[in-house]
């Protein structure tokens, strides 16, 4: 666990503003601050996440830690979110990022600034510190992005390799709409808070809808895809990743694009969790010292020799059996010279055999694990062995009497296949396979047949002929122990990560004109150390136990007699908290995947959210009902979204919305 520092260089203050926009709009700000009279540099945390509850434990970890050491550490909710004024609208939409841009101004122009700003975000606070970097406001002269995307189609929760992402397509949009139908609270937002909750709650649409709108890589996904033109990008920016997190590929592209002198990389064995908090996978780093050293260097023009160090720092694991939760992974630190690295070189591994038909069954995928790890106890893949038996499997030994086979980057895959339909996917699974058989997942991905020759187009296969299908696996830095096996599995389903295709006709797989290359790194003896993780004190929610059993975090349901395979998924958001002031705050997701071995076309999504907030002390007690779900036919998606609020026993909002949306490439 990290250590809790109390003593700090400079005692702090706190204290809640709101920041005029140019409309008149006001966001609400959480400022810490050190006490002193010189002015100092500001740090900017940027959400829609509600920075007087749902995020106040994460945010009291590290803004008064900031504080102490001489920053105005600041967090703000994104407008129409939390206690801001206006009303909600896409992900990262102009209307978000000139409002961080305007922040960022303001910031800089208080008395108590020196006039330098930084950013820094986990996820969404991610994604947007490298927008507004990209936007290039003056002041903003550094940025720590953690577990963020600069690619908003083909590396978020909506699509990969051009497919539909059945699993977090349909969970994140519900769980947006549900984040989005919350009340403001009136112990910070006043007496008004009612008719600002009635006005964004006629503002609320289902995202998802958009989101399956746009099923190739259009102008929408070009929006706030930094990748689209990195040299806009004026800020020094430490990228942060885990190789457990779905966005780690980020990493590595940062590094390799942006400038020497402005970017380093590191990427840990962690899941989506900023690597000091401790949670499953470790070990955990001092990522707040690691970042005030970013920060001392950029803003306050210290020579610590932060710019001195490797441009990538990453962990590789060693080989290690399957598991759903490791506290920590073996393995340990290197650290390469520039991205691509000097030390990587790309290996070749020919396929051999006949040729195979792949026609895997429709619930293949079940094992798959969680698209978005967490550090929960059922988040990452089981052993492999069950899928792997629904895949065509391509074996290479680690010879014993060497050493291990350790590699470091994106493997690809190049497959000649033959296709009995004009739609389908590829999906293809890199595991390490221990003597005792066992097959742990080391990477994977995928590739719509549509999406060969580009993602920003839908070209249907052609029947009955062999094409080639070439694409990158997600990044990973793993070593395959001596006398294992590297297996190379391809399947034609993988649900529910990714939605099927209306044809559940497979492929042929020809080994002949078929590989695998992996990054081979030469091993290099690496002198990477890390400080101890500590935070700040804890801010005192309380979490109290529940008198029922907590249902299982992940349940797979077999019926055999209907040939129907279910998930259900908890995500464990949070469950019931109460906070130091007064707030009880519950919430309660269920997410459901459905399939039926019959075909593609039974894949249907259903998601439950219930989210209460009272204020006994106020009399104030408000709940947010939502259920989404989605349903295909061959030519459409089907989506249907409900929201239901309360005040105590009255409803005071209820709507619905149905969409049929085709089917264009998904």
């Amino acid at each position: 666990m990290p250590k809790i520092r109390t003593d700090f260089p400079y005692e702090t203050r706190r204290e809640d503003v709101r920041i005029p926009m140019a409309d008149g709009t006001l966001l609400y700000a959480r400022v810490w601050r050190p006490v002193t009279e010189e002015p100092v540099p500001a740090l900017l945390e940027y959400l829609p996440y509600r920075l007087t509850d749902w995020t106040a434990p994460r945010d009291q970890q590290r803004h008064p830690w900031y504080a102490g050491h001489g920053y105005a550490s600041v967090r703000v909710d994104v407008r129409g979110h939390g206690n801001s004024g206006g009303l909600p609208g896409d992900e990262y939409d102009a209307t978000e990022l000139a409002d961080g841009v305007a922040v960022v101004h303001w910031l800089a122009g208080q008395p108590w600034c020196t006039g330098r700003v930084g950013m820094f975000g986990i996820s969404w606070g991610g994604f947007n510190s490298l927008q507004i970097a990209a936007l290039a406001p003056e002041p903003l002269k550094a940025v720590v992005t953690v577990c963020s995307t600069d690619d908003r189609y083909d590396n978020d929760v909506h699509y990969m390799g051009g497919s539909v992402l059945g699993v977090d397509m349909h969970a994140w949009g519900a769980t947006v709409l549900a984040f989005a139908s919350r009340p403001p609270d009136p112990e910070y937002a006043g007496e008004e808070w009612r008719s600002m909750w009635l006005r964004r709650l006629e503002a609320v649409e289902p995202l998802v809808d958009t989101w399956l709108s746009h099923q190739t890589r259009d102008a929408y996904w070009r929006h706030g895809s930094v990748c689209e033109d990195y040299g806009a990008i004026g800020a020094a920016v430490l990228a942060v990743g885990g190789w457990h997190d779905p966005y780690r590929d980020t990493v590595l592209r940062l590094v390799e694009h942006l400038p020497a002198d402005r970017v380093r990389g590191i990427v840990g064995p962690w899941s989506h969790q900023y690597p000091d908090r401790g949670l499953p996978p470790g070990p955990a780093i001092g990522f707040l010292q690691e970042t005030l050293r970013w920060w001392d260097h950029h803003l306050k023009g210290a020579a610590n020799g932060v710019m001195d160090e490797p441009p990538l720092r990453s962990w590789i694991s060693d080989s290690h059996p399957p598991a759903t939760v490791y506290e920590e992974l073996p393995g340990r630190w290197v650290a390469d010279p520039a991205w691509p690295s000097p030390h990587v070189t790309p290996v070749t591994y020919g396929f051999q055999g006949s040729p195979v038909v792949v026609d895997s069954p429709q619930q293949t995928g079940i094992d798959a694990g969680r698209f978005f790890p967490f550090g929960n106890d059922a988040d990452l893949p089981p052993d492999q062995r069950e899928e792997d038996a629904h895949s065509a499997c391509f074996d290479f030994p680690v010879p014993e009497d060497g050493g291990p086979v350790e590699i470091l980057g994106r493997p690809s895959v190049h497959l000649s296949l033959r296709t009995a339909a004009p739609t389908g996917q590829v999906i293809a699974r890199l595991c390490d396979i221990a003597p005792d058989g066992s097959s742990t997942l080391v990477t994977r991905g995928a590739l719509n047949f549509s999406a060969r020759h580009g993602r920003d187009r839908a070209e249907p296969a052609l029947i009955g002929e062999t094409e080639d299908f070439a694409f990158e696996l997600n990044g990973i830095g793993h070593a395959f122990a001596p006398g294992h096996r590297v297996r190379l599995a391809v399947s034609s389903t993988y649900w529910p990560w990714i939605w099927p295709q209306p044809d559940a006709a497979g492929f042929t797989l020809d080994p002949a004109g078929s590989s695998l290359t992996l990054p081979v790194r030469r091993r290099t003896e690496d002198a990477v150390v890390w400080e101890e993780p500590e935070q700040a004190e804890p801010l005192g929610v309380v979490y109290p136990a529940s008198p029922e059993e907590r249902r299982p975090e992940r349940v797979v349901v077999r019926d055999v007699a209907k040939g129907e395979w279910r998930l259900e998924v908890d995500p464990k958001y949070g469950g019931t908290r109460v906070y130091p002031d007064g707030l009880e705050f519950t919430e309660d997701a269920l997410e459901t995947y459905t399939i039926e071995e019959s075909g593609p076309l039974t894949a249907r999504t259903r998601s439950d959210w219930t989210i209460r907030l009272r204020r006994p002390d106020r009399g104030w007690d408000v709940g947010v009902d939502t259920r989404s779900e989605i349903t295909c036919d061959a030519e459409a998606f089907h989506t249907w979204n409900e929201v239901v609020c309360r005040e105590g026993d009255e409803v005071v909002f209820r709507r619905t919305w149905e969409k049929r949306i085709p089917r264009t490439a998904g």
